[in-house]
């Protein structure tokens, strides 16, 4: 078996935190785009996302912080009939409109029906190209274009409900997956292997210190042999010697070159060593298993490659 899945859903294209946001529906148009015109898109086994529960979305978050994101949502609902704004703000960054709520359990309900194919033996690997991401959503907290945690969730997920001993996350976002580190630290049963630009987004956010987190902090301009060189010495040993039985990726393209969110000087060569590097770790100790959800990636011509690539390796191709 070497089927690749890919899981997605039109309500992923609704939620929208207005004119000019970076994190905006066209990130997914460019890499459907993408995929069409490379023809990579013709070897993927393409899915809908289902919509997650509220029970699932648990696993990962607290009920308040749940409910206050439905409640948002109806109350938005409800000015919107009275006339009042399109749109609720969170933090500077991250508002919702009347959309949001189901965009984002669609966007969970992706991670977990992926992991359901992968672990059932449907599928060997899927890439879940949904939106809004999640690895700054924290436990109790929404921020950085992030509701609920795709990934952590996931991961969650098939410790609890599938009865798997150990995983992994694996996060090459430019930004620090603040989120999934907060709701995973602790837990030995998952490992988190992450790099990031630092110091950046977010700032205030301090670094927790626990032994399952493997953070590779780097200084703005470092370049994708660098990072490489880094994840050769730190991550791989790391990885190894924690056998995961499934490994969730947080797919952040952020930290391409051509991309203005960050200045760290990745290609899509690196993206692929990565992911090469990722599936050898999977094949070896978790039958292949790997579920890797979209993140950040703004410039939408690099992502759209970034992604391809990321995606050829998944597939064999």
């Amino acid at each position: 078996m070497n089927q690749t899945g890919y899981f997605s859903h039109r309500d992923c294209w609704k939620h929208e935190m207005g004119p000019g946001h970076p994190e905006c529906p066209e990130r997914l148009d460019a890499i459907e785009d993408r995929l069409l015109v490379s023809g990579v898109g013709d070897a993927l086994d393409r899915r809908e996302a289902p919509l997650a529960t509220v029970s699932d979305l648990e696993l990962a978050h607290g009920r308040m912080h749940v409910a206050a994101i439905r409640g948002m949502t109806d109350n938005l609902q409800e000015q919107i009939v009275a006339g009042g704004p399109t749109h609720a703000q969170i933090d500077p960054d991250t508002s919702l409109n009347v959309h949001t709520w189901n965009a984002a359990l669609r966007a969970a309900g992706a991670a977990l029906a992926a992991t359901d194919a992968v672990i059932g033996g449907e599928l060997e690997n899927a890439f879940c190209s949904v939106r809004p991401p999640g690895h700054h959503a924290c436990r109790d907290r929404a921020m950085g274009f992030c509701f609920f945690n795709n990934v952590a969730l996931a991961a969650r997920y098939a410790l609890e409900r599938h009865g798997l001993s150990r995983v992994a996350i694996i996060d090459f976002d430019v930004h620090h997956g603040n989120g999934t580190e907060d709701i995973v630290a602790g837990d030995p049963r998952i490992l988190m292997a992450s790099f990031y630009q630092h110091p950046f987004y977010p700032v205030d956010w301090p670094h927790r210190q626990a032994d399952n987190l493997v953070n590779l902090p780097v200084p703005a301009y470092t370049r994708g042999m660098d990072v490489r060189e880094m994840i050769d010495m730190v991550w791989l040993p790391r990885l190894e010697a924690h056998k995961p039985e499934m490994i969730f990726i947080s797919a952040g393209f952020d930290a391409h070159r051509e991309d203005d969110m960050g200045q760290l000087g990745l290609v899509e060569q690196d993206y692929v060593w990565i992911t090469t590097c990722i599936k050898d770790i999977a094949r070896r100790h978790a039958k292949g298993r790997i579920v890797s959800c979209l993140e950040g990636g703004y410039h939408l011509g690099a992502l759209a490659r970034s992604v391809e690539a990321h995606i050829r390796v998944l597939a064999d191709l």
